[in-house]
């Protein structure tokens, strides 16, 4: 991978994780010395500790759910469920993608890490994806700048189109939603907004025809798609809205599961012994995650317990009031600052705003779907530019975090729309 790129991506992480814990001494400071709060410090200490215990207990928490889900992508992966996924959407991602020829690997390779990206296994997708990234390169005139097709891959991968944000689910089950899968689809219509943003922003700088009939047939769906589904659910009672999300969330998602066994037991695999094999890298994904979600809740968790965060929630509050905006999604407004940034940062933010406020909160709820919405972009900038030595990214940063802005504020609409 390309040192500089990981190196940038790790200085970045290292300069938020700094200011956290030195911003949150100097207001502990500020309110000592004007406000005489001597316990400031204690709370914090205590913050520390709590943060740190609920890192590895959520962490924890996750492991069998994590097991569970790589098991079920084995399965898919060998019965060859992702490889009719992938031929489905062949007709739509070869126009979209017109420098690569029609028989390159590197088509199927995008198409695998898009339908993986699409059941929300982020884990799973991404050795597709670096495999796509190799295989563009070899296409690639300049080795050391980002090719077209680089670029609307990675975008579309930090829009973050996701059919199954499990993750999300996971962690509101973990603090006791009383539905987990009630956000499932204003998730969906978010990603699929900042998806489609992404698409159009790319299609528009590379001169790509999107009134192609395939593509534009696709395209028509999609907002078809969004536009009668936000119609639909704008005419149901808050009640009505939540049963019919639970319902949609949770036929999908076992049917997905029960199509993926069939068509492996058809191929007379072993379906046991390949979930086993999936599950094992599940658990190892598990126990990774614990360093790094430990070290970013201490960090947010002073930031928070010294009061800065208030200050800064306060400030936009005040901002927004001033325009006679309603003002109830600020307290949400921390996840959507670090999503593009990190997503351990963000996936910290909305379990500590599902701490703080619950999460059935209308908060708690909104700062779930802001983290569905869309995918971390400097991350897998970095990481997939990173793996085949690309330096020159051109306009692949700014693209994404376009991408980025409209699935948040997609997110925020649609968190009004279902839960307020």
């Amino acid at each position: 991978m390309c040192q500089t790129n990981e190196y940038v991506l790790f200085m970045a992480l290292n300069y938020i994780w700094i200011a956290f814990v030195l911003i949150a001494f100097v207001v502990a400071l500020v309110q000592m010395i004007f406000f005489g709060n001597t316990a400031i410090f204690n709370d914090i200490l205590q913050s520390i500790f709590g943060s740190a215990k609920s890192g590895f207990e959520i962490s924890l928490g996750l492991t069998g759910i994590l097991t569970f889900w790589m098991g079920i992508l084995k399965i898919a992966e060998n019965g060859g469920a992702l490889t009719v996924l992938s031929r489905i959407v062949a007709p739509f991602f070869s126009r979209i993608y017109p420098e690569i020829p029609k028989n390159h690997p590197a088509l199927s390779s995008i198409f695998l890490n898009m339908s993986a990206n699409m059941l929300g296994l982020d884990n799973a997708a991404t050795p597709m994806g670096l495999q796509a990234m190799k295989q563009m390169q070899e296409l690639n005139p300049k080795k050391d700048t980002a090719s077209n097709p680089m670029i609307m891959f990675l975008v579309l991968n930090t829009a973050g189109l996701v059919l199954v944000p499990m993750t999300v689910m996971m962690y509101r089950a973990q603090f006791g939603a009383v539905n987990p899968a009630d956000v499932f689809l204003p998730i969906v219509v978010a990603t699929l907004c900042a998806w489609l943003s992404g698409l159009i922003l790319v299609s528009i700088i590379q001169k790509i025809n999107l009134f192609n009939r395939v593509v534009m047939g696709v395209l028509i769906s999609l907002v078809g798609f969004i536009v009668g589904l936000v119609y639909f659910f704008s005419r149901l009672s808050q009640e009505q809205i939540t049963a019919y999300s639970s319902f949609a969330a949770a036929f999908i998602i076992l049917t997905i599961i029960v199509v993926f066994v069939i068509m492996a037991a058809r191929k007379k695999i072993n379906v046991y012994s390949t979930f086993i094999d999936g599950a094992k890298e599940g658990f190892h994904v598990a126990v990774g995650i614990i360093p790094y979600l430990v070290s970013i809740l201490v960090a947010i968790g002073m930031f928070r317990a010294s009061g800065a965060m208030d200050l800064l929630v306060d400030g936009i509050r005040y901002l927004v009031a001033a325009t006679g905006t309603n003002t109830d999604f600020v307290e949400a407004l921390p996840t959507a600052f670090m999503k593009p940034l990190s997503g351990s940062g963000a996936r910290g933010m909305m379990v500590e705003t599902m701490k703080e406020f619950g999460a059935d909160s209308f908060v708690g709820r909104l700062s779930s779907i802001i983290q569905g919405s869309t995918d971390t972009t400097f991350y897998i900038l970095a990481v997939y530019f990173g793996s085949v030595k690309i330096t020159n990214t051109r306009y692949a940063v700014i693209a994404g975090l376009a991408a980025d802005i409209i699935g948040i504020l997609a997110a925020i609409l649609l968190g009004y729309l279902f839960f307020h």
